[in-house]
């Protein structure tokens, strides 16, 4: 599945409120995630593993997330792609950015450099050996590290149905406006027993990929963690589900209900 592992960081994004907080993770963090495809054709994995850093002198997180195709879609559709966030341990701003992906054949490699001070993202694609300098917007995230940065922010008191966030993030060579609503919580069965979750509906563009603009559901587990257990895509063609299937290295307790 071409969009297996964009699917899984892009839409993890949550609200983002003034106030200050405990940090939602550690160094140390690790999920794996299991992709099927149309409820019963298991798709591929992909993991996201955080450990404390340092780039040009400064204290940082690194983030790598893999993501790769399993079983009979391997056979006729190959993915193995790999993602990479550094970002600020204090303010969460991203510094460096890596894409790298073949994916069915289509291959990117791609290392973004943030200026946050000039509001400038230098793009190197390192495939066509070009490099040009975009502008951003403010507080601009990348794709990896828009979601770290804003499990630290959610205030889960603050949310209301219905509620509508936006955020910015920078991906490849463009600025994206993104946008999700708020729809209340809801109790999921997952790998580990019943979560309390906060569910939201990410905006996407209908067309090639999705079926419409409401085309996906996120769960997320409603605890300090805020980590995403679930995420829900109908395609133009058949349908992605990714479930959280292990994780270690959690900052907070995780709460969780098991049957009798």
């Amino acid at each position: 599945m071409k969009y297996v592992f964009t699917i899984l960081l892009f839409f993890t994004g949550l609200n983002a409120p003034k106030a200050k907080q405990e940090s939602a993770f550690q160094n140390g963090e690790w999920f794996k995630f299991e992709m099927s495809y149309s409820g019963f054709l298991k798709a591929g994995n992909a993991t996201l593993s955080l450990k404390e850093s340092n780039l040009d002198g400064k204290p940082v997180y690194h983030v790598v997330g893999k993501g790769w195709t399993t079983g009979a879609i391997k056979l006729f559709f190959k993915v193995k792609d790999r993602y990479e966030s550094y970002f600020d341990k204090e303010t969460g701003v991203p510094y460096k950015f890596i894409r790298k992906i073949d994916e069915g054949g289509h291959t990117k490699d791609i290392e973004i450099q943030f200026d946050h001070n000039n509001r400038e993202a230098v793009v190197h694609n390192k495939k066509k050996k070009k490099v040009k300098t975009v502008a951003t917007e403010k507080d601009v995230q990348d794709m990896v590290s828009m979601y770290y940065y804003l499990r630290n922010k959610i205030d889960i008191s603050s949310l209301t149905q219905g509620d509508e966030i936006q955020t910015n993030m920078f991906f490849d060579a463009e600025n994206y406006g993104f946008k999700l609503k708020y729809l209340g919580r809801e109790t999921v069965k997952t790998e580990f027993g019943k979560v309390k979750t906060l569910k939201f509906r990410p905006y996407v563009m209908a067309g090639r990929v999705f079926k419409e603009e409401e085309s996906l559901t996120l769960w997320v587990s409603a605890d300090k963690n805020k980590i995403p257990l679930k995420i829900q895509a109908d395609l133009a063609v058949g349908s992605l589900r990714a479930d959280l299937i292990a994780f270690k290295g959690l900052k907070h307790y995780f709460p969780i209900e098991f049957d009798n």
